[in-house]
């Protein structure tokens, strides 16, 4: 463990990834219950005031909302919507493609051409737009959002690892512990599941940063999640209005949804090149 953190901080790429999504996850967690009441009390006085200025006090340094709300506590609070989302709709997808990808991998047979076909149905489909039309008829909420966003991204978990465990189960030491009689669920657990995992994880870290972005973009639409809730991405579409005359109140929680995105792909590349030993190998060579 202090080996695999030494080597993080030692990369300054990795390291400030980490303190970014470290700093997002701490908003996410404490944040709504130091700046909830904050975040939603109106001071018409401070109606779009300036970012960097201290005069309606030290809440307002990152400026106001055209109904004189904190910037910097709706910034906050809304980091636990947004990450919440995402990361829901990650783990979520992550498990149940995987664990449908490993399956049809190993016992191949009628469910990996069922599991194929229904990947196949789901990725014929836009995902947006097929996010668009699962929210409009059943509405905006966050299950709703988890839900869908979860779906469109299952297909790609699940030929991901279905692809890896096809390759590994032809593997000499799989053919030596099935001669052996070991069980199929502990083939699996032992020699399958620690080959795929650095390979999945690393496409999981990625793919939060996709979904935060897609949930951004569907709440700056207007069908994902709906006032008085809200995210970076609603923050943004609400500032719209107002780029000429009070830029900060979009660019402000953009400028957010883009440092945790960065962050996530930064850190995903470091955890490829940490996790995978053919690719670190490919790196140390290249690099004598």
């Amino acid at each position: 463990m202090m080996r695999s953190l030494r080597a993080l901080l030692a990369d300054r790429t990795a390291a400030f990834a980490i303190i970014v999504l470290t700093v997002v996850v701490a908003m996410a967690l404490v944040g709504p219950g130091l700046l909830a009441d904050d975040a939603i009390r109106l001071n018409l006085r401070a109606r779009n005031a300036a970012p960097f200025s201290l005069e309606h006090g030290p809440l307002f340094i990152l400026g106001a909302d055209p109904l004189g709300r904190s910037l910097l506590a709706r910034i906050v609070v809304a980091a636990r919507t947004t990450v919440l989302i995402a990361a829901a709709a990650t783990c979520a997808g992550f498990l149940i493609g995987c664990l449908l990808g490993i399956v049809a991998g190993y016992f191949r047979g009628w469910f990996e051409i069922a599991t194929m076909r229904l990947a196949d149905a789901i990725m014929s489909f836009p995902g947006l737009l097929l996010a668009v039309v699962v929210l409009y008829l059943f509405g905006s909420s966050v299950f709703h959002l988890v839900l869908v966003l979860a779906l469109i991204r299952v297909p790609l978990y699940l030929r991901v690892t279905r692809a890896e465990v096809l390759e590994i189960r032809q593997r000499a030491f799989v053919d030596s512990a099935r001669v052996i009689g070991m069980p199929a669920w502990r083939i699996i657990l032992r020699h399958i599941v620690p080959i795929v995992r650095p390979t999945v994880l690393t496409l999981a870290t990625l793919d939060f940063a996709m979904v935060m972005l897609v949930e951004s973009g569907l709440s700056f639409l207007g069908i994902g999640i709906q006032p008085p809730e809200f995210t970076w991405g609603l923050m943004v579409a609400q500032g719209r209005p107002y780029l000429q005359t009070a830029w900060w109140v979009s660019v402000l929680p953009g400028l957010a949804i883009m440092l945790t995105a960065m962050s996530a792909n930064l850190l995903a590349g470091w955890l490829r090149g940490r996790l995978d030993p053919t690719y670190r190998a490919r790196l140390e060579a290249e690099a004598q």
